[in-house]
């Protein structure tokens, strides 16, 4: 399953929306995905899971890259 996880480059910074980025995740979970990314300097926000309808609108975008971690 491929997830979209919204968070903030530096978790020692106060979250700014404005700062918000996004990264495509391939895991098996939410868990999965947070324990993938532990390792990263990121203060993740959210994650959620991205399929169907929502998948195509997403991977018509040119920044739409998926992290096999």
């Amino acid at each position: 399953m491929i997830y979209k996880v919204y968070y903030q480059e530096n978790a020692a910074e106060v979250p700014v929306r404005e700062k918000t980025k996004t990264i495509y995740v391939k895991a098996a979970s939410v868990r999965d995905v947070r324990n993938k990314l532990k390792s990263q300097p990121y203060n993740i926000e959210f994650v959620t899971l991205v399929e169907e309808a929502y998948l195509e609108y997403e991977e018509l975008h040119e920044d739409f890259k998926v992290l096999e971690l």
